[in-house]
């Protein structure tokens, strides 16, 4: 019997902390099967969306939205922590469930009007991806969808996203 991708997901009960159940995403990067799988799962999604470019947060992010943008022949914009861009960026402060961090982009990653696939492996509560979009807002980039492999229903990220079609392969 063929695998379906969830199968390739592993729950890891009671991590980080305890009640939490884990989904653990570097089992589907371990097996060539499974990553193959997400990948072809996540560009049924975007291949009829009409766009321009790829995004995808650091760091899974890229691992799924290379591919895509490859296999499309789309570039690819990496969304960054901050101090890991070269040249001049733009950056945004946003809230963690546990703190604070700074996502950068290059000032000139994205042209007015270009519209853009955010990619990334999972949306808890939607506050990176939500950074993300203003960073590609701010550049006059218009964001088409946001697609996730994985999405947390119980986190509710979706609210946070609430004007934007996002995507997700699994939800838990």
């Amino acid at each position: 019997m063929e695998k379906k991708l969830e199968d390739y997901v592993l729950t890891i009960p009671d991590f980080p902390e305890p009640g939490t159940m884990f989904r653990d995403i570097t089992s589907v990067l371990q097996s060539s099967e499974g990553l193959n799988l997400a990948i072809k799962e996540l560009e049924k999604v975007v291949k009829n969306l009409d766009f321009d470019l790829v995004a995808g947060t650091e760091s899974r992010g890229f691992i799924f939205g290379m591919p895509i943008a490859y296999n499309l022949r789309k570039p690819f914009i990496p969304v960054r922590k901050k101090g890991k861009l070269p040249r001049e960026t733009l950056a945004i402060d946003y809230n963690l469930e546990y703190g604070k961090a700074t996502l950068e982009i290059h000032k000139d990653a994205i042209l007015k009007g270009q519209r853009v696939v955010l990619i990334d492996d999972l949306i808890a509560t939607g506050g990176t991806l939500a950074a993300a979009i203003k960073l590609i807002e701010k550049l006059g980039g218009l964001v088409v969808a946001v697609v996730v492999l994985m999405e947390l229903e119980s986190m509710h990220g979706r609210r946070a996203l609430k004007n934007y079609p996002l995507y997700s392969i699994l939800k838990y």
